[in-house]
C-alpha cells in the first residue's frame, strides 16, 4: 500500500478542480484524476458551447441574474446566482491571463446566443471551448510548483477520524492501493451522466463524489434535478457527441422526419427555449414514434464547417453532414445541477470536505441551468474555493489512524450498465410515480446481490437510489423535473 500526504488533495482535474488548485497558493495540493491527464478526459474538455459572462455591449451583471433565475425556477439561491454574474467578468480576465484566447470580432468579443439568454454573451473558442480552456489549464498546472498530480488513480471511499475526513482511500491503475492523508479533501468529480444509459458526460462520470460523500454523511441538495440535452447526435456510441446549442442560435431547426417543426406551439422563444423545454418536446416526438432531426441547411449566412469545426467533424465521423442534410439528435443526460450542498467557498457540513464544480449545489443553477453557465461556475467558485483554502486554519496533524482500506474492488461493468438502464428508463426526461418506485425497487435487489468489497458499485446504487427518493418526493413538476403524473400542464414549469 502506497502512503502519500499533503495539505489538500483534490479529487477530478476537469475545470473546477485545476482553478481550484492554481488558487490555492501556499498549499501542498495533491490532484487525483483516474485517467492519464491528457486528451478529452473531463465533461470540461466536452464543453462545446462556451462560457457566459455579461461583457458585451449592452449586457450587464444584473441582466444575466435574471437570466439564470428564470431558467433556474425554484431551487435558486440568490447569493450564489449573485456570485456567479457579478464575478463573471473577472473569471474571464483570469482565463485570458492564463493563456486562453476568446474569439473576437475585431476589438469586440465574439457572443454566442444561447437558450433562454436575453443577450448575446457567450464567449467562445471556435466550437471546441472547454478544450481551449483545459488546454491552458493543464500547462498552468505543469508550471505550478504547489501542485502535483496524480494519473491513473481512482478514488474510491472517504476516510474519516474523530475531526473529520482526513484523507481518500483510492486504487492506482495497477490494482494496488493508496492512501491518500490531507487536511482538507476537495470533491471536483464532476457530473452523474455515466449513469444514465445516453449521456454527453465521460463514461467515469458516475456520480463518484456524491457518493462517497454521501458515505460519510454529507448533505446533498436538488438531486432530481439532471439536465438533458437536447441535442446529442443520435448514434450508438458512449458518451452520445454533443452538438452545441449555438447551432441553434445562428438559426438550425428541430423537425421531425416528415419536415414538421417540433418546436412549433411549444414555447414562444422554439428552438432558444430553456433546455428542459426542449428536451421534453424532443422526447416527447420520439415517443409518438417520429424521428427528430436538427436542420442546419436553413442557416445560409455563415460556413457551418468554419464556424462550428467540432460539431462537423463529429457528424462527418458517424456519416452526417450537417450542411447538407438534417442530422438524428436524441436527449440525452448532461448536467446535474444538484450535488453535495456547499455554502459560497465551497465548504460541506463535514469538517475537512469541501466541493466544487459539478459535484458540487451551489444553488447557482437551481432546477435548470442556463446554458454555458457551467464553465464560468467551475472557474467562478473555483478560484473562490482555492483562496479559502489557502485562508483557511488547518489543524495539526492529517489523521489519527492508518486506515484499512485492502480488499477494494472497482465497479463491474455489468452492474454498471444494468443501473444505466435503470437511470434511463425510470429516472429519465420524463418521470411518474409508478417508474420511480419501480426503479427504487430494482436498486434495492442490486443493492442485495452486490459484494461489500465493490465500495464504488455501493456508493454509486446509494446515490441513484437517494436521487430516485428525490424525485419521488417532488410530485410537482420543476424545471429539469418533470412528472408526467403531476397536475401542472406539459411545458408550464419553464416557460
Amino acid at each position: 500500500m502506497m502512503l502519500h500526504e499533503t495539505d489538500v488533495v483534490i479529487l477530478g482535474a476537469g475545470a473546477a478542480g485545476l482553478v481550484t488548485a492554481l488558487n490555492a497558493r501556499g498549499r501542498r495540493v495533491t490532484v487525483i484524476m483516474p485517467g492519464s491527464g491528457e486528451g478529452r478526459s473531463s465533461s470540461s474538455d466536452l464543453a462545446a458551447g462556451g462560457l457566459a459572462a455579461a461583457v458585451g455591449r449592452g449586457d450587464s451583471p444584473s441582466l444575466h441574474m435574471h437570466d439564470t433565475l428564470q431558467a433556474g425556477r425554484e431551487g435558486c439561491d440568490m447569493a450564489a446566482v449573485r456570485r456567479l454574474c457579478v464575478e463573471g467578468p473577472d473569471a474571464v480576465a483570469y482565463l485570458e491571463s492564463i493563456g486562453v484566447r476568446f474569439a473576437r470580432e475585431g476589438e469586440e468579443w465574439s457572443l454566442h446566443t444561447e437558450a433562454a439568454h436575453s443577450r448575446a454573451r457567450v464567449l467562445h473558442v471556435g466550437d471546441a471551448t472547454g478544450a481551449a480552456i483545459m488546454l491552458e489549464l493543464r500547462s498552468a498546472i505543469a508550471a505550478a510548483a504547489h501542485v502535483e498530480v496524480m494519473p491513473c488513480t481512482r478514488a474510491v471511499s472517504l476516510l474519516r477520524n474523530a475531526r473529520g475526513v482526513c484523507g481518500v482511500a483510492a486504487l492506482s491503475e495497477d490494482g494496488s492501493t493508496v492512501t491518500v492523508q490531507a487536511r482538507a479533501v476537495v470533491i471536483a468529480t464532476g457530473g452523474v451522466g455515466g449513469l444514465f444509459a445516453r449521456s454527453t458526460n465521460p463514461i467515469g462520470a458516475c456520480g463518484d463524489g456524491p457518493a462517497m460523500a454521501l458515505a460519510v454523511g454529507a448533505r446533498c441538495n436538488g438531486l432530481e434535478f439532471v439536465q438533458f440535452h437536447p441535442t446529442a447526435l443520435d448514434v450508438d456510441v458512449r458518451p452520445s457527441p454533443l452538438l452545441t446549442e449555438a447551432l441553434r442560435g445562428a438559426g438550425a431547426r428541430l423537425i421531425d422526419d416528415s419536415g414538421q417543426s417540433i418546436m412549433a406551439g411549444v414555447h414562444p422563444l422554439a428552438e432558444l427555449a430553456p433546455r428542459d423545454v426542449v428536451a421534453r418536446a424532443v422526447y416527447q416526438a420520439q415517443q409518438q414514434g417520429r424521428r427528430v432531426l436538427l436542420e442546419s441547411t436553413c442557416v445560409r449566412d455563415r460556413d457551418l464547417a468554419a464556424a462550428f469545426p467540432s460539431a462537423h467533424a463529429t457528424c462527418l465521423k458517424h456519416g452526417f453532414d450537417l450542411r447538407r442534410e438534417p442530422v438524428p439528435v436524441t436527449p440525452a443526460a448532461h448536467y446535474h445541477m444538484g450535488g453535495i450542498a456547499v455554502d459560497l467557498d465551497g465548504r460541506t457540513n463535514v469538517p475537512g470536505l469541501w466541493a466544487v464544480g459539478e459535484a458540487a449545489c451551489t444553488g447557482a443553477h437551481g432546477a435548470n441551468r442556463l446554458a454555458s453557465n457551467s464553465l464560468l461556475e467551475a472557474v467562478v467558485f473555483g478560484r473562490r474555493v482555492g483562496h479559502a483554502l489557502s485562508r483557511e486554519r488547518f489543524y495539526a496533524g492529517a489523521t489519527d489512524r492508518q486506515p484499512q482500506n485492502e480488499g477494494m474492488q472497482l465497479a463491474r461493468e455489468g452492474a454498471a450498465q444494468e443501473l444505466r438502464e435503470l437511470m434511463w428508463r425510470c429516472m429519465g426526461v420524463v418521470r411518474s410515480a409508478a417508474l420511480l418506485a419501480e426503479g427504487l425497487e430494482r436498486i434495492t435487489r442490486l443493492r442485495e446481490e452486490t459484494a461489500q468489497s465493490l465500495k464504488l458499485d455501493h456508493a454509486r446504487l446509494r446515490l441513484a437510489e437517494q436521487m430516485l427518493v428525490a424525485a419521488h418526493r417532488r410530485t410537482v413538476s420543476c424545471g429539469a423535473h418533470f412528472r408526467s403524473d403531476a397536475a401542472r400542464a406539459a411545458f408550464s414549469a419553464a416557460s
